[in-house]
């Protein structure tokens, strides 16, 4: 039996911690007062803990790295995560998009179903505790520094120690820095799934504005490089929103992009102008600035009238074809010009981090450092939202502890 050391109290350092303590002693260190600290805010604190599609269809949601995790998530499938939790007295609920939640939409069951798989197993959980630095003897990892100077010793260890996005959790990239003085390369860290910033100051008019079944695609020039249909919001600096969080990581690198917003993607350019020409008759008599109220949101009807350029007390018996079908133009092309993303600390996730060519993705254990394994959010790999970060937090973590020793 080994004596094995986990960096790190997230999913994925529970998860390596539960299932290594299966065959070794194992201590976890974190450094806030409590574990999963970042999973109690996942899904506004409903805990989105993985997604119910087929295995094979988590790798297209996976923009970071998908096939480096083709051994993790057979080795730990979704079905097996859901399986997991209701065995142990979490029922689960499956809702729109495939994405599975606690029927009682509390992060803090599941936290608690793996605290106490962790006291079960028999797990050391130290909180509290800051690893500052690790120690070095010929080439492996001989023991962890903590911040009071006392040092730790294991045969093995486990760094779960997450990215870099939401800070306040405990994520600030200590990990990376701890890997590269042990010869791991790390790849470009940015944000991934985090607001968009736009140029046009109207998106503070429309801050709050949710908007659902609306279409967005993100353009560079004139080719779309992404495209996708549900929900979105505006905000004080730009957009959010499923949607939205999902196409930001194709931000990164690019200028000059812009985002177009159909508002109305069910209908057809003429299907939506016979629309608009219905409520025109019923509103014939009346000023423009008072014929969207059945069309659009409330918000929107001030940025949208004066954007299509039709004088608000225009009667609208008035209007003319080509106004009409300008504003046809406008609803199913609302434009912004993206300015960037929000920051990393803003971010759901963190894109880049340790190399996964560094990793044996059969057994999440170092190609550099013979007794170090790796797990989480601090390996390279990221997915779109929807519950597959989750699942590929838990997935790593008992891949890594699974494979100890071997």
């Amino acid at each position: 039996m080994a004596n094995v050391i986990v960096i790190g109290g997230g999913p994925s350092g529970m998860m390596a911690a539960i299932e290594a303590a299966k065959q070794h002693k194992v201590t976890l260190i974190e450094k806030n007062e409590k574990l999963g600290k970042k999973l109690f805010i996942t899904g506004k604190g409903r805990c989105n803990i993985t997604n119910a599609k087929d295995i094979e269809d988590f790798f297209p949601n996976i923009p970071g790295n998908p096939y480096f995790l083709y051994s993790a998530l057979y080795s730990l499938s979704n079905k097996d995560v859901m399986d997991y939790f209701e065995n142990k007295g979490v029922p689960l609920k499956i809702e729109r998009g495939e994405r599975v939640f606690p029927v009682s939409d509390k992060s803090s069951d599941i936290i608690a179903v793996l605290e106490k798989n962790l006291n079960d197993s028999g797990v050391l959980v130290m909180l509290n505790r800051k690893v500052k630095d690790i120690g070095i003897a010929k080439g492996t990892i001989d023991n962890v520094i903590l911040e009071d100077n006392s040092k730790l010793k294991a045969d093995y260890y486990i760094f779960a120690t997450g990215g870099m996005s939401y800070p306040q959790t405990g994520s600030n990239g200590e990990g990376h820095i701890f890997s590269q003085k042990l010869g791991h390369s790390i790849t470009e860290i940015f944000p991934a799934l985090v607001p968009i910033t736009t140029k046009e100051d109207i998106v503070r008019e429309l801050q709050g504005l949710s908007l659902k079944n609306v279409e967005l695609k993100i353009l560079d020039g004139k080719k779309a490089i992404y495209k996708s249909f549900g929900e979105m919001l505006f905000t004080h600096f730009g957009i959010s929103g499923p949607i939205v969080l999902t196409a930001s990581r194709l931000i990164h690198g690019r200028k000059n992009l812009k985002a177009v917003i159909n508002l109305k993607p069910a209908l057809s350019k003429d299907e939506l102008d016979k629309r608009i020409q219905k409520d025109f008759l019923t509103y014939q008599n009346k000023d423009f600035k008072n014929s969207l109220d059945e069309l659009l949101p409330k918000k929107l009807i001030d940025i949208i009238i004066r954007l299509c350029n039709i004088p608000p007390d225009k009667k609208v018996n008035s209007i003319t074809k080509e106004e009409r079908l300008n504003l046809v133009h406008l609803l199913q092309n609302f434009t912004l010009e993206i300015s960037g993303t929000r920051p990393i600390a803003e971010a759901i996730i963190t894109a880049g981090g340790i190399n996964t060519k560094d990793i044996d993705p059969s057994t999440m254990k170092s190609k550099i450092v013979e007794n170090l394994y790796f797990c989480g959010e601090i390996i390279d790999v990221d997915a779109n939202t929807g519950g597959f970060n989750l699942q590929i937090a838990l997935s790593t973590g008992f891949l890594a502890g699974k494979n100890i020793g071997k």
